[in-house]
């Protein structure tokens, strides 16, 4: 792994950006603008070089164009975290990524021009390497400072390969720091996997050579592949029984759960314990988001709505290290490498 930092490029350089844009939000409000917070030295550095900046970013799943998905907010949020004190910036939001002259004219005309949700667009999730050239037309190098989507093989990840790439201070810093996990952590290492993403779980194999206990919670117990089970050693591998309701940790899973996380000496948590959108169904999450916490092991937390929990309990400065997405730890986890850098 050897990143160019973002710190070698040369000033008024056009630059296209990959951002975490994946913001968990609740009732028209974020939860949690951390991702967005990560990436303001990098942002910050480029500007004063004088950069022009081209912000590209995704959210969600949507099928095609959805606007309950849409990148406006996330925009208006960047731009007021940036212009906090006495900064001023020309900035725009264009939702339309096919119109090259428009978006080119934009960028002529300010320091930002911030591009709508990537994954309206088949081209970015199915990688096609059509996708996106009209934008790399319109600039000199490609800036990654998108850690929690470092593990996937879209078009907008994988732009190191058509772009001189450098890597933002964020994404260094959390490759660094992962790295670290990899070479030697303290012991019992318990891993917890939680949230509704089925594909963490095909990391458990891998993940059972690495961990001393796996604690699976969330929406994966009604998703668990009994044949994965089979092929791992069962006494590893603790999977939430749920309570009536089926979207949380019942109390007796709680209780088994904050014993293992007592006993760790290191632990990475991926993946809300419940339907955490849901009043009623956030019990389990905070239950061991509280037990994490309070715990005398290395803690490390991974995801938009894990590290919200965290955020609302109170509770961030009592975690070690904060990592922008629970896929992306567990990819780097069993894999060593990223294909953001590949």
């Amino acid at each position: 792994m050897n990143l160019k930092p973002v710190s070698e490029i040369l000033p008024n350089t056009k630059v296209i950006i990959r951002l975490d844009t994946d913001l968990p939000i609740e009732n028209g409000q974020i939860l949690d603008n951390s991702r967005l917070i990560k990436s303001l030295p990098t942002l910050k550095l480029l500007l004063d070089k004088n950069c022009k900046l081209l912000i590209i970013g995704h959210r969600g799943r949507p099928q095609g164009i959805d606007n309950n998905l849409s990148l406006k907010q996330a925009y208006v949020e960047l731009m007021a975290l940036l212009e906090k004190g006495q900064n001023i910036y020309d900035s725009v939001f264009i939702d339309d990524l096919n119109d090259a002259k428009k978006i080119d004219l934009a960028l002529a005309e300010n320091n930002m021009v911030f591009l709508e949700n990537l994954r309206f667009w088949p081209g970015e999730q199915n990688n096609d390497p059509k996708f996106l050239e009209n934008l790399i037309s319109l600039v000199d190098v490609f800036v990654n400072d998108a850690f929690a989507v470092a593990h996937r093989k879209q078009a907008s990840i994988m732009l190191h390969h058509k772009l001189p790439a450098f890597y933002g201070i964020n994404f260094i810093a959390e490759a660094n720091a992962i790295s670290k996990l990899i070479v030697n952590p303290d012991r019992p290492l318990t891993i917890i996997l939680g949230g509704a993403k089925e594909d963490k779980l095909k990391y458990l194999p891998e993940l059972e050579k690495i961990a001393d206990q796996i604690l699976i919670g969330g929406k994966l117990p009604k998703l668990i592949d009994q044949e994965i089970l089979k092929r791992v050693q069962d006494d590893k591998i603790r999977v939430a029984e749920l309570d009536e309701s089926g979207f949380d940790l019942s109390q007796n899973d709680i209780e088994k759960f904050k014993e293992i996380i007592l006993q760790s000496r290191t632990i990475i948590w991926a993946g809300a314990m419940g339907m955490y959108e849901s009043e009623d169904d956030r019990n389990g999450t905070e239950e061991i988001a509280k037990a994490v916490a309070e715990s005398n092991a290395y803690k490390v937390i991974a995801g938009g709505d894990t590290t919200a929990s965290i955020v609302n309990l109170g509770l961030k400065d009592r975690i070690d290290f904060i990592c922008s997405g629970g896929g992306v730890i567990l990819e780097f986890l069993t894999k060593d490498t990223l294909p953001a850098w590949e």
